[in-house]
């Protein structure tokens, strides 16, 4: 339970210069920067205290960028959308933003970004501790019951402490996020009030989420439970390098997170067991140098001993390599390079990382994220219709439309 400083009636009848629904990443970032902009706003956040998501990313060591990040590694209807948003506010300005405030970057694998030293918290603490220094003020445990939108001002209906309160600004910022983790306090409340006020929902679905495996393979995958692989995954769209971990429920691991977004229910994905390799010339090289060798051996050189176990289910690892016939070595290429899957489903919102889908761009505006039919009403983050891949993009989006929110405010 967090508030930070009282509220205070400014603009006359108003009480905040905007009314920001959602303490998250992009809630935090616009009204941290809206006071360096003068602009007092006032955030309403259902959890107990503000970041909550960004509390738990990472684990709990919040990867909050990705050094590579552009408009090429997000989804939306309108691919284009995000350009505006990341030319107004750049990685660049997200790392020197956070060293200001004494987080510096170090950099994992593929640009992801952690901080050095430091974890979520302190990416919290940044936000809260600038938004006691503006006066911007914080109020947890808060729920919004309802939004009255008349001609230059919203009302706000929520209810606090068992209750009821009101709150009236010019400018009112929904960023409440999507749909996963309801544990954390997710909500489709966006959703609901875009869809009140006939705004066009692109359709939403678990994205970055582990995939299931049922019927005869079952088995399969489940005694392969722990073992981690590191493979290339594709289908006729997008192709990740990264590892895979088997479950015994289905697959997932980094290269599943990301394929799952372009994923939809019926589809194979393909996976290359050992990419960049050739299994089959390392095949023939063993038949005229060493063909007495099992290829159980061959195959523990680059998987896990329980992997290679299990893939003697479709593969004769017992046999020598010089005695496996042609018809044999093609079934062995085909079983590591070409090895098709076909889930049967996801894990759903309590597992993904984000939402996929959300309030259609075509209702905002591409430079101020200002919704055409609602003046002053603005939506960012998570609840929009663009989804980035896993490693700190989305939350560069997050920041990005904080920012550029809080320039129009």
């Amino acid at each position: 339970m967090l508030i930070l400083h009282k509220n205070n009636n400014i603009n006359g009848l108003m009480d905040a210069d905007a009314i920001i629904i959602g303490a998250g990443a992009c809630g935090l970032m616009c009204a941290v920067q809206a006071g360096y902009l003068g602009k007092k706003v006032i955030l309403l956040e259902k959890s107990e205290k503000p970041g909550a998501k960004i509390l738990i990313s990472g684990g709990g060591r919040c990867n909050y960028t990705n050094l590579f990040a552009s408009d090429e590694q997000f989804i939306s209807a309108n691919k284009h959308f995000i350009k505006s948003a990341f030319n107004q506010w750049t990685v660049e300005d997200t790392v020197g933003f956070f060293e200001t405030y004494g987080i510096s970057g170090k950099e994992k694998t593929l640009g992801q970004l952690f901080p050095d030293g430091k974890n979520a918290k302190d990416v919290v603490a940044v936000f809260t501790e600038i938004c006691a220094d503006f006066g911007q003020q914080i109020i947890c445990d808060a729920e919004v019951n309802d939004i009255v939108v008349a001609e230059s001002e919203f009302t706000i209906q929520y209810t606090r402490a068992g209750k009821s309160r009101q709150l009236k600004a010019p400018k009112l910022l929904i960023a409440t996020g999507g749909l996963p983790i309801p544990k954390m306090g997710a909500t489709d409340f966006a959703l609901r009030f875009a869809r009140k006020h006939q705004l066009n929902i692109i359709e939403t679905a678990p994205a970055l989420v582990p995939l299931t495996i049922t019927g005869k393979d079952e088995e399969w995958y489940a005694q392969l439970s722990g073992n981690s692989v590191f493979c290339e995954v594709s289908n006729d769209q997008i192709t990740f390098e990264e590892n895979i971990l088997f479950t015994h429920w289905g697959l997932s691991g980094p290269a599943i997170l990301q394929i799952s977004s372009y994923w939809r229910r019926g589809e194979e994905i393909n996976i290359d067991l050992l990419p960049r390799q050739n299994i089959t010339e390392q095949l023939e090289q063993e038949r005229s140098s060493n063909g007495k060798l099992l290829l159980s051996t061959v195959l523990n050189r680059h998987y896990p001993r329980k992997f290679t176990e299990a893939m003697g289910k479709f593969l004769p690892i017992e046999k020598q390599v010089a005695s496996l016939t042609r018809g044999e070595i093609e079934l062995i290429h085909n079983r590591i390079h070409l090895f098709k899957v076909k889930p049967a489903g996801d894990k759903g919102y309590d597992k993904a990382e984000v939402m996929r889908g959300g309030i259609d761009t075509s209702e905002l505006s591409s430079k101020t994220l200002e919704c055409k039919r609602v003046p002053g009403l603005f939506f960012g983050g998570e609840c929009v219709d663009i989804t980035g891949w896993l490693g700190g993009y989305n939350f560069q989006w997050a920041w990005a439309s904080g920012f550029v929110i809080a320039q129009n405010l």
